[in-house]
């Protein structure tokens, strides 16, 4: 991208943005052969670190190949989805680079995602092979019921640990799971990997246009309806680039405590992506919990740290990083949900009691966009703003559902304009048109969906979703899958979901019903409702409380007033 005169005088902030570029350069290669490129430079510095193993950029570069070829001998070509339900584990990686490697396109997903979710977005991203973990099996099985898939690799946590771990492993964990039965659509990890064998090396790369899709994280649009979301290698490296140069320190051999999840844009694309380019270190974390992230944070002393407003708060009031030096840390990103101005307050309180510099930056963006677009620069802050749009990236705020853009300070959805906005939705032209505008200034604006402002000097104010999208604890939950599940048990005549505010999740989930003729509330009603919710939603979107009543409260045009629940 280029200097625009018209831009600059349309956001003269975008000319004063101190030591950060406004506008890079992105190069034209394919996700894989940009990490490929930064382990052919970093060769035995470590990439990866599992549990205590430490894997070279060197054996991440062996690890890519020798899956691209394994995916390859199996017979998925470029073009063709595969999923990678996984969290953040080795395999996870390889997979990732290794699909597109031969170009093929990652479909990252959730693998705590109940059964039917699984299956429908099998069926939305035209997934014929899957990945997951020995625990996941059993879910796979019943999935496979409802959607059959050609091929399920099955990979192991214990293949990816050190010294006398995986024995350890084996005998307290994975024995418990049920024996994984090999049969021709059933592979574990390893008889995956055979497949590489006879594949020569210039048999498997595809010289991939960068422009092109090459992940598909699940996503709400504007409806409210779970969509695929088609990103390309471009949007990938634009936003690696991009975050580098706002993070004012070196990534590169620098460490980040990856615990935000690879199906999760934020932790996709900043904790894993942005550090292979920049030539960092990502500390996988597969399972979070406090306590074990703060002894992360003690015994690998990361540079880095990112996650959701819900993490800040579960460290600043337990006491397990109680008389820690954080001074290793040079940077503190929070994403996927709003922070409020005092937890904000109160977590930069905390990192400078524990004898850290930085104070806790905010960053805003969408997985329509891979994840954050704009975030507080590191040398100014305003309160309850979100930061300054990252280079090459235009915000604007318009008049909702429409092109019109508004005047400084006042309040509309939030637009934005640039490298890392997605290709579109799958199999969704009608919620394609609506969410991407093409204007006559040549650009593509992602309507967001969210209400904002911006100042005068750029910075960016997020208000309130426009969309009925509930966060919890970071992941997105759509009202109307839990309405749909609800509405689905026998006793249920109608029901309502909203979000309700709480301390440590940002919202919990709760559920309004109102019941059929012949039957009444009681416990053993409820126990019903939430064990057929169990069967069907995933635990994180699980409501916390279901509350009967006689009636719905409805708008002029008999529709739910949800607003007026609480």
């Amino acid at each position: 991208m280029t200097n625009n005169t018209m831009e600059t005088q349309n956001y003269p902030w975008i000319s004063s943005y101190g030591d950060v570029p406004y506008y890079l350069e992105y190069g034209t290669k394919s996700m894989a052969c940009t990490v490929l490129d930064t382990a052919a430079r970093e060769k035995d510095f470590t990439s990866l670190t599992f549990f205590g193993r430490k894997i070279t950029y060197t054996a991440l570069s062996e690890n890519i190949e020798k899956t691209a070829k394994a995916f390859y001998g199996l017979g998925v070509r470029a073009g063709q989805r595969v999923m990678v339900c996984l969290p953040n584990v080795p395999q996870a990686i390889y997979c990732l680079y290794g699909l597109n490697r031969i170009g093929a396109v990652a479909v990252m997903v959730h693998p705590l995602s109940a059964v039917g979710e699984i299956a429908y977005d099998l069926n939305e991203a035209s997934c014929d092979v899957a990945v997951t973990l020995d625990q996941f099996y059993s879910k796979f099985l019943d999935v496979m019921k409802e959607r059959p898939v050609g091929k399920l690799i099955i990979a192991r946590i214990s293949d990816e640990l050190p010294g006398i771990l995986p024995l350890l492993y084996r005998l307290t964990s994975e024995r418990k799971l049920p024996a994984v039965k090999e049969t021709a659509d059933v592979l574990r990890w390893n008889s995956f990997i055979k497949y590489s064998e006879g594949v020569s090396d210039d048999e498997y790369k595809f010289e991939k246009n960068p422009m092109e899709e090459a992940v598909v994280l699940f996503s709400g649009g504007t409806t409210g309806v779970s969509k695929g979301i088609m990103l390309s290698d471009y949007s990938f490296n634009a936003l690696a680039l991009q975050t580098e140069a706002m993070s004012h320190e070196t990534i590169n051999h620098s460490r980040m405590l990856a615990a935000m999840p690879v199906f999760h844009g934020f932790g996709l694309g900043v904790c894993i992506h942005t550090m292979m380019v920049a030539g960092g270190t990502s500390i996988l974390v597969p399972r979070f919990n406090v306590k074990s992230y703060a002894e992360l944070i003690k015994k690998n002393r990361p540079n880095f740290i990112a996650g959701v407003p819900t993490l800040f708060e579960a460290i600043a009031r337990n006491t397990y990083l109680d008389g820690v030096d954080l001074s290793c840390l040079k940077g503190v990103f929070s994403g996927g949900d709003s922070l409020s101005i005092e937890l904000k307050k109160k977590f930069d309180s905390f990192l400078k009691e524990h004898n850290c510099g930085v104070r806790i930056r905010e960053g805003y963006g969408t997985t329509e966009c891979v994840t954050a677009s704009c975030l507080t620069p590191y040398n100014k802050e305003k309160e309850g703003s979100i930061g300054l749009p990252y280079p090459d990236t235009i915000f604007r705020i318009c008049a909702p559902g429409t092109d019109e853009e508004l005047p400084y300070n006042s309040e509309g959805e939030i637009c934005i304009a640039g490298p890392s906005v997605m290709l579109g939705y799958i199999n969704h032209p009608e919620e394609n048109a609506s969410t991407l505008h093409h204007c006559d200034d040549g650009k593509v604006w992602l309507h967001t969906g969210d209400l904002g402002l911006m100042d005068e000097e750029g910075f960016i104010y997020f208000k309130q979703r426009i969309k009925r999208m509930i966060v919890t604890s970071g992941y997105n939950v759509y009202p109307s899958q839990i309405e749909n599940v609800l509405d689905a048990h026998k006793a249920v005549r109608m029901s309502c979901v909203i979000g309700v505010p709480d301390p440590y999740k940002m919202q919990k989930i709760k559920a309004f019903v109102v019941l059929n003729e012949g039957f009444s509330d009681s416990p053993e009603l409820k126990e019903s409702l939430m064990e057929h919710c169990s069967r069907n939603i995933a635990k994180y979107a699980m409501p916390y409380e279901i509350e009967v009543r006689a009636d719905l409260p409805k708008t002029l045009v008999g529709k739910v007033a949800y607003t007026k629940l609480s």
